[in-house]
């Protein structure tokens, strides 16, 4: 029996592997059943840290609308704005008013004193 070659294309694979891998260090650079893996790894970190970044950055939004609300001597809470907020059908973000409150406080106050009415 004729002993037969492999061609050239698992190297192209293995090479266009390499490639996404080459700024890993050791041998999760350099060996290929372990760049596979850590590539798998790093696809679900990836993917987990965008959900995470979400959250974090709606939690930071609610940080600095509580404390502007709060820092104006305003008996007031966050959880009273925003449920005004839906009463009155006023539908801003949390991103939007975070933006209010930090650039022009003053507006977010007007706000507040137009839901009371």
């Amino acid at each position: 029996m004729t002993r037969i070659k492999r061609g050239y294309i698992a190297r192209r694979r293995r090479t266009k592997i390499r490639l996404l891998a080459s700024s890993f260090r050791g041998a999760h650079s350099r060996l290929t059943r372990t760049i596979t893996q850590q590539r798998i790894k790093t696809f679900v970190s990836a993917n987990r840290d965008r959900d995470r970044r979400k959250r974090d950055f709606r939690r930071l939004w609610i940080t600095r609308i509580n404390a502007v609300i709060r820092e104006g001597g305003v008996s007031y809470s966050y959880s009273r704005l925003i449920h005004t907020l839906y009463k009155k059908q006023l539908f801003l973000n949390r991103k939007i008013l975070a933006q209010i409150a930090i650039l022009k406080g003053h507006c977010l106050y007007m706000i507040l004193i137009s839901n009371e009415i």
